[in-house]
């Protein structure tokens, strides 16, 4: 199996669904996966619950996510 892609949409192809639950790495907005939330955002993909230690901010972040009703439910601290 080749793990790497040349972009990250590619990366999500036939792996990101609706419905889906993700796990969202980093602390605050220090090392989370950029080009995948904006990718995950592009996919078009809805009805996610994330679980992440925050949920962003306006326009970065999970707050993307947010920001076009993609995200069911937010589970964080």
């Amino acid at each position: 199996m080749n793990k790497v892609y040349p972009s990250a949409s590619a990366a999500l192809q036939g792996v990101v669904a609706d419905g889906q639950t993700i796990g969202v790495g980093g602390f605050g907005l220090c090392g989370i996966p950029e080009a995948l939330i904006a990718a995950l955002r592009d996919s078009g993909v809805s009805g996610l619950t994330c679980v992440s230690n925050n949920a962003g901010v306006d326009g970065a972040g999970l707050g993307q996510l947010l920001a076009t009703r993609q995200v069911r439910k937010m589970i964080s601290s």
